[in-house]
């Protein structure tokens, strides 16, 4: 069997002009994240990441804190959806930074209902695919590590949407739980499946294992 490792970028900077750029502490977490790797002694024989900014960052971080690595293959289709076109594909009006809880709820409320609509097919945000080729991005990245890299440990930096989506995919989930599933993942979030030339297995969602300890706990974030 062989491990593949999808890990979810570091803190970004969400209301920024830029949010495909890592925080200061998105670094930090990052950099602890590889360090984690090389304390438990686990290289990796391929890597792959999504194309964004934040996707580069966050692996610049791992391998930093790991040590020797191999170059990564670059996959587009491991990259977000664009957040901002999927609101406003179900309001199109501006909508205020998100400085206050209640427009930081209403930004992810609208969030949720873009995406469902984007899953069913009712809207096509601008400038992005649609769900389905949005999917196949993703499944594309997990057939070529079956592939190519059986009984291997195989890293994939990427985001939330990805992440969940590649999740929702193995275990056949409906649309309304692969949202919920998005929503709930971390900042540098490790998610881990084994898998064989045929098929990917879920064994953990989620986990901060680089940050379960009392001096990490404020470095555990959302967006």
């Amino acid at each position: 069997m062989g491990q593949l490792y999808l890990v979810r970028h570091g803190q970004a900077s969400f209301g920024a002009e830029d949010y495909d750029q890592l925080s200061e502490l998105g670094q930090r977490q990052s950099r602890r994240l590889g360090e984690y790797f090389r304390a438990k002694g686990l290289g990796f024989d391929a890597v792959l990441t999504g194309s964004l900014k934040r996707h580069a960052q966050t692996w610049a971080g791992i391998r930093d804190g790991l040590g020797a690595t191999p170059e990564p293959l670059v996959w587009p289709g491991l990259n977000e959806y664009d957040s901002e076109a999927v609101i406003a594909a179900v309001h199109p009006h501006p909508l205020d930074k998100a400085d206050t809880p209640e427009k930081y709820r209403q930004h992810f409320r609208l969030l949720r209902d873009g995406l469902a609509q984007w899953m069913a097919g009712t809207v096509t945000p601008r400038g992005m695919p649609s769900y389905v080729d949005f999917v196949a991005g993703i499944t594309s990245a997990l057939d070529h590590v079956k592939r190519h890299h059986h009984g291997q440990r195989v890293l994939l930096v990427s985001s939330g949407g990805p992440i969940s989506t590649a999740v929702g995919h193995i275990l056949g989930t409906p649309a309304e739980t692969t949202i919920e599933l998005n929503m709930r993942i971390r900042n540098s979030a490790v998610t881990e499946f084994a898998f064989n030339p045929k098929r990917h297995m879920l064994l953990t969602y989620n986990t901060l294992p680089h940050l379960d300890s009392a001096e990490h706990a404020d470095w555990v974030t959302y967006a």
